[in-house]
């Protein structure tokens, strides 16, 4: 299922943050980080070692002529979809030579962005000439896994025209002693990061207004051992105080607590302290939450003094308070942390800045606000912006004390545009364990109904068709028990009964209402239709009637392909299988042969594995009967690893078994080689060659490697096409002719 790829996004987090007016000059950091050309580059040190703040005065260095394009994280981007619409954004805002495919492909429902986004971008920076920087702030608040495997894909693919900084506390959970060892890794840490005694001297100088001798400078830079944040603390407290330069045994954040806030105006102390448990800052949100005006004036001039306050624009419309301040400052007495979260949240909300305003509800405690928007604003705000991934990511904070059957069912939803199989299932079970026999959902008579009818057609494997057409069934008797009922329910049991090999009836249901219904209806849901029924119909040899539905759908296909989403329409590769397969009976080699090799390729990215199957065969009747062999026989041992690999039975397998007999089953699973490697495998493609020797599918695999099957299926296409082979088989044998394992 498709959804618009457009996603709310915060434009000051793509920006550089600007250099602060008489920031000291960090030549040695700067100038190591201009230097760098290896694949990655970490600047990795605790809070307040300046990490931002370098590489914002890096960003602007006239020296540095690779366009920069920056992404300041947070705790809400921990999510690979909204992680990745940032990425692409930003590289987008400062490069015209990357498109708008690869933002586009993140719209395409259940798949991976390492399958499709990233291939893209990866296949635009091979021909770029301009040299791109993408840097990466404060990455260490990321935990999700598939975040971290996605970026390890980029950086084991990066071409010239792409180089990554990731800045953060932590080391980042990426192969960097491989890295290291490759000669491909910059490090800047703590040591690197240090102020010099003459950076101590200057800083405190442009700070303090009081200029430092050597020796006091010298007293200076020991006592903070060079840390960022502790100069600019010691020069604030030597501002209140010009006659201590040898300050006492308390700890840095004392002096700003005792002896710096209680020197601000009053207005400046309550904006600091009565703001901390706000991420952002800006003059409205403020004036809202504190209940007060002029706050704009007030974040100004905490800026303008040095005062651990930074401008995220140059507009200086958003800020940040450093979050070492921040958590010194909760301590000192000021509003209730969760009512100013809750109204900072009422805020959002009144800006149509949902998923913030959820956000800090969710942070406020108020968790039963927070699923009550959650579940008004599901269809009209979340999925109509492409961000079912946010609402999942948002739902899964709450408790399911307030996650009512409702809400627990739209989160099964959220996971299936998602392409998370198994949070769907967790989902539904949930919801249907608070299931009341009053329990209602818009637009259904039956909430058990819509339960069954999500699960058959998400929530269960394509190896098992037969349970998802009983599943099916039982959702059309309790939809239709009192008469009418919601159209989807017919839908669904025609796809599953076309995917179980029962033409006849699939079709006997989808034809009417096929005929009745479907003008109305969104593209992705024309196609999704069009798509199964005219591979039931080619199936059935009906071909005026595929002709006919294949019509009507064009030109939603035509639009569909004209804007780029393809990939977020399934449906479309099911269309195009049995407009290839028309084509093929109808003596049309060539335009067989060139529909079905498209259908094929859409219908890698979507998990049916049967109606991949299905574009593979039929390819490989289309190529055999042009004269290509070879191509048959690597359409063919390509399906055969899908149907070994999902445990695929029923009318697929035996398609592909009758087109093995055709062609000859030894030949179909031979080697397709093109001679020696093209290209290095990297170490994560030798590891996963090596794991093609034996038995286990590629589940086990990524489970044994602690990646996703995605990530593996990426990784083992890369192989394939550098072994220029077609299968696992052939794989492993080339890569034991090769000495490779």
């Amino acid at each position: 299922m498709a959804i618009s790829s457009v996603r709310p996004l915060l434009t000051v987090k793509r920006v550089i943050p600007p250099v602060r007016d008489g920031a000291v000059a960090r030549a040695g950091p700067v100038g190591r980080l201009r230097a760098a050309r290896t694949r990655l580059t970490v600047v990795v040190a605790p809070a307040g070692w300046g990490k931002t703040s370098t590489l914002s005065g890096w960003a602007a260095d006239p020296d540095e002529e690779r366009r920069i394009a920056w992404v300041s994280l947070d705790e809400s981007d921990d999510e690979p979809a909204r992680f990745w619409t940032y990425v692409l954004t930003a590289l987008r805002e400062v490069s015209d030579e990357i498109s708008e495919e690869p933002l586009r492909s993140l719209g395409a429902a259940d798949v991976s962005p390492v399958d499709l986004a990233l291939p893209v971008l990866l296949n635009e920076l091979a021909t770029a000439t301009q040299q791109h920087v993408l840097v990466l702030d404060d990455y260490h608040v990321l935990t999700d896994p598939r975040i971290h495997e996605a970026v390890e894909f980029l950086v084991s693919y990066l071409p010239p025209a792409l180089r990554l900084v990731i800045a953060g506390r932590a080391d980042p959970p990426l192969p960097l002693a491989r890295l290291r060892a490759r000669g491909d890794l910059t490090e800047l840490r703590a040591g690197h990061l240090r102020f010099s005694p003459d950076e101590t001297a200057a800083l405190v100088s442009a700070v303090a207004g009081v200029p430092l001798d050597a020796d006091a400078a010298g007293a200076m830079w020991k006592r903070t051992e060079g840390w960022a944040a502790g100069v600019q603390l010691a020069a604030l407290a030597l501002r209140a105080d010009p006659g201590r330069l040898d300050g006492d045994d308390r700890h840095l954040l004392d002096y700003f607590a005792a002896d710096v806030l209680p020197g601000l105006a009053p207005r400046q102390r309550e904006l600091l302290v009565r703001s901390a448990p706000l991420e952002l800052l800006s003059g409205p949100l403020c004036d809202a939450v504190l209940r007060t005006t002029g706050s704009a004036d007030v974040l100004a001039e905490l800026e303008r003094a040095d005062l651990f306050v930074a401008a995220l624009d140059a507009d200086r419309q958003w800020y940040r308070c450093h979050r070492l301040l921040r958590d010194a400052l909760r301590h000192e007495a000021g509003a209730d942390p969760d009512d100013v979260l809750a109204r900072a949240a009422d805020w959002f909300a009144s800006h149509d800045r949902i998923d913030d305003a959820v956000s800090h509800l969710v942070r406020a405690g108020r968790t039963e606000a927070a699923a009550a928007l959650l579940t008004e604003t599901a269809q009209p705000w979340f999925f109509e912006r492409g961000a079912a991934a946010t609402f999942l990511q948002l739902g899964e904070q709450l408790p399911r004390s307030v996650i009512g059957p409702v809400l627990g069912h739209t989160l099964g939803y959220a996971a299936a545009l998602c392409g998370r199989q198994e949070r769907v299932i967790h989902w539904l079970d949930e919801s249907a364990a608070g299931v009341r026999p009053d329990t209602e959902l818009a637009g259904w008579h039956s909430f058990r109904a819509a339960a069954l009818c999500m699960r058959c057609t998400f929530g269960v494997p394509d190896a098992d068709p037969g349970l998802a057409v009983e599943l099916a069934r039982e959702a059309l008797a309790l939809e239709t028990a009192g008469g009418g009922g919601n159209p989807t329910v017919g839908l669904a049991l025609g796809a599953a009964l076309v995917r179980d090999g029962q033409f006849d009836e699939g079709v006997a249901i989808l034809l009417p209402l096929w005929r009745r219904d479907w003008a109305g209806w969104p593209p992705w849901l024309v196609l999704q239709v069009a798509g199964t029924l005219t591979v039931g119909l080619v199936e059935l040899d009906r071909g005026p009637e595929c002709d006919r539905v294949a019509r009507d759908a064009a030109p939603v296909a035509a639009v569909v392909e004209r804007e780029g989403r393809e990939a977020a329409t399934p449906g479309l590769a099911h269309l195009r299988t049995a407009e290839g397969r028309r084509r093929y009976r109808e003596a049309d080699l060539g335009g067989a042969v060139e529909s079905l090799r498209r259908a094929a390729a859409l219908a890698e990215l979507h998990p049916r594995s049967i109606m991949l199957v299905v574009a593979l065969v039929y390819l490989a009747d289309a190529e055999l009967a042009c004269g290509d062999r070879p191509a048959a026989r690597a359409a063919l041992a390509r399906a055969r690893d899908v149907v070994d690999e999902e445990g695929l039975t029923g009318f697929a397998a035996s398609r592909l078994a009758e087109a093995e007999a055709r062609l000859g089953r030894r030949s179909a699973r031979a080697a397709v080689r093109s001679g020696a490697v093209l290209e290095e495998l990297t170490d994560r493609e030798l590891s996963i060659l090596r794991a093609l020797q034996g038995t286990a599918s590629q589940r086990e695999i990524a489970s044994a490697h602690f990646l996703s099957i995605n990530t593996v299926k990426a990784y083992t296409k890369g192989l394939y096409r550098k072994l220029g082979v077609a299968s696992r088989q052939d794989a492993v044998a080339t890569g034991r002719e090769l000495g490779l394992i």
